[in-house]
């Protein structure tokens, strides 16, 4: 998973790729520990693909950032982004 690591005051921002299958799971739980510690914001404006995997690896990170305390934000959701969180049920839960 690439992407620039951008910091607005105490906020990381991390953009997702635009395939988020069962391979980019791992590279993609990697990025979000390399980010723990502070408020994340996640791009997901290039996303066109997501399984459900990665939207697991999304919701734990959730669940960890909300236990610390800190922020945790989707940010320009695409609309392929939403159609999968919603088609895996979890729109209540990520957007």
């Amino acid at each position: 998973m690439g992407g620039v690591l951008e910091l607005t005051g105490t906020e990381t921002s991390l953009p997702l790729p635009s395939k988020m299958d069962a391979a980019a799971a791992h590279g993609l739980k990697a990025s979000l520990l390399e980010r723990g510690g502070g408020s994340l914001s996640l791009d997901a404006s290039e996303v066109q693909q997501m399984g459900a995997l990665c939207l697991q690896v999304l919701l734990s990170a959730q669940k960890s950032w909300r236990h610390e305390g800190l922020g945790f934000v989707v940010k320009n959701p695409s609309p392929a982004f939403r159609d999968s969180v919603a088609l895996l049920g979890a729109e209540t839960l990520l957007l």
